[in-house]
């Protein structure tokens, strides 16, 4: 193509792309565009970046906080880590011993103090008790590391859930912190910061966000030092499980009499089910209670796979029950009354293991509480607050039972046998014979029961009275103590002297503090029935003092000699066998024909002496077969007069149903008595006394009458005979009289 000018045009490449614009460069927006967003962008940058910063911030310190929290619980579990001896030394912890008392057959029949059964270990105890022990109290035990968070949660909201503080009730400690807590988190008993060891207890027991802060560091240690086996080993070793047994192996001898290695998956639960509250789910306490709380640990077992089906329904069907010594729980009493004869640091403040031998007989025991249970049940009103006391013994002086009061299974209760000091009233009498017989009267001695006053210097006239206020004349004086008769007794009282007869109330072991005046021979005085009982003791054995007492051996656990033992009770002569006889003769004409028929046992001689104090405040029966001395009061504790109640009504027929129970299946022997045939020599004859006459040092003759010897009572014949038969009449009217009383005894109460 020609152009013009002559020139070429000039050559350009084709464009590929549109021609260039007035455009922003690729990329760029428009200004306004770009303020927009570029607004958007710094808005929420600015936002995320105060978020981002302060995640940052609480990151750092809670990283920081965290590492601290890790190095306190670190350097706390290490701390305690190495404070942590060897498992073993762990088991027993207890600050003091225990006493165990042991029947005349070796059977443990009570406990005093914390007793620790001994040593077992989680792989030796029965199966079923380490399964039920874990299936109640941790069921994580094996998995966990010491602390279960998912427990602690789960405690808190049920404690929220029942309106309870977050950390007041459940507290969701692991097996390893309640082994931290009994272990009181190692800081040992110390009698300088608490008062006694119930404060340390309960010091270390105590709930709370800073105990369990405190529990974490060293359950963390237990966890490192020891295997899950040894800290359950310790847990089964220092668990308290009520009736004062510490550890598995004391509850299951204690409750079952079986060692913690045999017990069955019913036993098992029921021990596990005291963890809980010990006291409270005690079998001793409250069986029933008990068993239906063994039920839901029963239920657990089985829901978490330790029982079988089979297991589970055989255990169900057949609940544990308490032993027969445990039920019984005989001689709670009695054994107050060891712990109370011994020193101190061999029974209350004891810290060695301690076992007694003693003198109690269980079957003896039970006959006598059965024996009152059964009189006040049909005798007296469930309302009634009328007392009574029991006490069985040989007549060396062996205590063979005791009961202190009507509620049997006590312990350190009131003893109402040992600590009651109460008027004798006419039990009393038999020391008065006694001294006269051992002055050479004899029964058949004549003593004029009449109208008497004696003039007491410093107190002016006194006139003791008969209780039916009735007056036989010259009667023997073994008829006087049948009938109990006061103004003869008086008489033979003062003939003998008086200071003759306190010799013999206290030979025998009555007491010091004895009245001073004449009325002492009407059994004024007060003493103990352990005391009164021990000296118609002496009555029995012939003649000798008594102590009573009830160890026979004591040594401490494991020690093949004792460290006290102890064949008898047997104490210096009082007065002769002849005389002692004698007075058993007489004794036993109150039981055939006196104010003590209610208690005669069929084949058995019995011979004993009733009494009732002024008012009738106090009511006894002392008496013995060949075998056995036993002593009944019965009383109030406030003093008050009984209603219709004598020593010949309810205590002589107490007596009788308790040495009835005890007899029974035992041979008959005979009292060791002097029949009127083997009587020698003669009375002293009494001298002529005015009653209005001083009363000389010694005592004086009788007034209004003579003390005759035997070969003289025949001139008193007719009067005799016909004093013998008022006094049978006497006797049977106070017989019908008494079975009159018992009819409404419950609507007199």
């Amino acid at each position: 193509m020609g152009q013009t000018g002559g020139r070429r045009g000039q050559l350009v490449a084709d464009r590929r792309y549109p021609a260039k614009t007035a455009q922003p460069k690729r990329g760029a927006t428009p200004r306004k565009s770009v303020r927009t967003r570029r607004g958007g962008r710094g808005g929420g940058g600015m936002l995320g970046g105060i978020f981002r910063l302060i995640g940052r911030t609480v990151w750092a310190f809670a990283w920081r906080i965290a590492l601290l929290i890790a190095v306190i619980v670190g350097g706390a579990t290490f701390y305690f880590y190495q404070q942590l001896p060897d498992y073993r030394q762990l088991l027993d912890g207890r600050n003091r011993g225990s006493v165990t008392m042991l029947d005349t057959n070796g059977d443990v029949f009570a406990w005093r103090g914390e007793t620790f059964g001994g040593q077992v270990t989680a792989d030796k105890v029965s199966p079923f008790l380490r399964d039920a022990v874990v299936a109640t109290e941790d069921r994580r035990f094996y998995r966990h590391f010491g602390v279960s968070p998912r427990g602690i949660v789960s405690a808190i909201r049920i404690n929220l859930s029942e309106g309870r503080g977050p950390f007041q009730g459940n507290g969701g400690s692991t097996i390893t912190q309640q082994v931290a807590k009994l272990l009181c988190l190692g800081v040992p008993y110390d009698p300088k910061r608490w008062k006694t060891e119930a404060d340390y207890e309960s010091d270390c027991r105590s709930g709370g966000l800073k105990r369990k802060i405190e529990e974490i560091p060293y359950a963390l240690a237990m966890e490192i030092k020891y295997s899950k086996s040894q800290i359950l080993t310790i847990y089964l070793n220092r668990a308290y499980l009520g009736a004062g047994a510490r550890g598995f192996e004391a509850a299951a001898q204690r409750y079952f009499g079986v060692p913690a290695a045999q017990v069955n998956p019913q036993q098992a639960a029921m021990l596990a089910g005291l963890l809980k509250a010990p006291s409270y789910f005690a079998p001793t306490t409250d069986l029933a209670r008990s068993q239906a709380r063994a039920s839901m640990v029963l239920d657990l077992m089985h829901e978490q796979g330790y029982l079988t089906d089979k297991q589970f329904r055989e255990a169900k069907a057949s609940p544990a029950t308490l032993s027969d010594a445990a039920q019984a729980r005989a001689g709670s009493y009695f054994a107050d009354w060891v712990m109370d004869t011994l020193p101190d640091f061999l029974s209350k403040d004891t810290t060695e293991d301690v076992v007694i031998r003693t003198t109690l007989d269980q079957r003896v025991q039970t006959a006598a509480e059965e024996a009152m249970a059964q009189v006040f049940g049909a005798k007296v009103r469930d309302s009634s607050a009328a007392q009574a006391a029991i006490v069985v013994m040989s007549a060396d002086g062996a205590v063979r039972a005791m009961v202190g009061g009507r509620q049997t299974k006590v312990s350190g209760a009131f003893n109402r046998a040992t600590q009651a000091m109460r008027q004798t009233g006419s039990t009393f009498k038999p020391f008065v014979y006694a001294a006269a017989l051992n002055a050479g009267w004899t029964p058949e001695t004549i003593v004029d029961d009449a109208p008497l006053t004696i003039n007491v210097k410093g107190s002016g006239p006194w006139s003791p009275k008969n209780y039916t206020e009735r007056y036989l004349g010259p009667i023997p004086i073994w008829r006087a103590l049948a009938n109990s008769i006061n103004t003869a007794t008086v008489r033979v009282a003062m003939s003998v002297g008086l200071d003759a007869v306190r010799q013999v109330a206290t030979g025998f072991g009555f007491g010091a503090d004895l009245a001073q005046g004449p009325a002492v021979a009407l059994g004024v005085s007060e003493t103990t029935l352990l005391q009164m009982t021990g000296a118609y003791a002496g009555i029995l054995n012939g003649g000798s003092s008594v102590l009573p007492y009830g160890v026979t051996d004591l040594r401490l656990k494991g020690d093949k000699v004792p460290m006290i033992s102890n064949t008898g009770g047997m104490g210096d002569r009082v007065i002769s066998e002849k005389a002692a006889r004698e007075l058993i003769w007489m004794m036993r004409q109150g039981v055939l024909q006196g104010t003590s028929k209610r208690a005669g046992l069929s084949g058995y001689e019995v011979a004993g002496k009733t009494g009732t104090t002024q008012s009738a405040r106090d009511a006894w029966f002392i008496g013995f077969t060949a075998d056995y001395v036993a002593g009944v009061w019965m009383g109030y504790d406030d003093n008050r007069p009984l209603s219709g109640v004598t020593g010949g009504g309810l205590p002589a027929e107490i007596w009788h149903n308790v040495m009835a129970r005890v007899e029974k299946g035992q041979p008959a022997h005979p009292l060791p008595m002097a029949q009127p045939g083997e009587w020698g020599g003669s009375s002293n004859d009494g001298q002529d006394w005015n009653s209005d006459d001083p009363i000389p040092e010694g005592g004086v003759p009788v007034v209004d009458g003579r003390l005759v010897s035997p070969s003289e009572a025949a001139k008193t014949q007719g009067s005799a005979g016909q004093s013998d038969a008022g006094q049978d009449d006497q006797g049977q009217q106070s017989n019908s009289l008494g079975q009159a009383i018992d009819g409404v005894l419950k609507s007199l109460y």
